[in-house]
């Protein structure tokens, strides 16, 4: 094998090791009708890597115009409630968001002290008017060591 094709084969091993992923999603309230549907979250890189930026894509459809609002976005660490952090909705996507598909979009850098395990996470997006659109939650892992992608 020549030495330009052993590095190819390295890099797409490195590549699928620090891939994304999509992850399940749940409504909060599995009876309620919201207004925005979420289709799916997918974050990058997964798992979250301490100390790197991490991005979580969130695929919906509305059948609303939606001017404006707010993310709300509670944290949680094997069960218990960890932290609160709320976006402007504008900030996260373009506005106004148009019926139709749209992607909520946060990148972070989590600090490189914060613990590897299960989180879980719960987000709410309302309009101006402080109406709730949607509230989903998933599940998302921080992982141990550095990613793959810095060897």
């Amino acid at each position: 094998m020549a030495k330009s094709e052993l590095i190819v084969l390295a890099l797409c091993a490195i590549a699928s090791l620090a891939r994304a992923t999509t992850t399940e999603v749940s409504y909060c309230d599995k009876n309620t009708e919201y207004d925005v549907k979420v289709t799916g979250v997918e974050i990058s890189p997964y798992p979250v890597v301490r100390g790197k930026t991490a991005t979580f894509s969130i695929s919906a459809s509305t059948g609303l115009a939606i001017p404006g609002g707010k993310l709300v976005i509670d944290v949680s660490y094997f069960g218990w409630h960890i932290h609160t952090e709320t976006h402007d909705l504008c900030s996260e996507t373009s506005c106004p968001v148009t019926t139709g598909d749209f992607v909520v979009a946060h990148s972070q850098v989590l600090p490189g002290y914060t613990p590897p395990g299960s989180y879980s996470l719960k987000m709410k997006m309302y309009d101006g008017d402080k109406r709730e659109l949607t509230c989903i939650g998933f599940n998302f892992d921080i992982g141990i060591g550095s990613s793959v992608a810095e060897i």
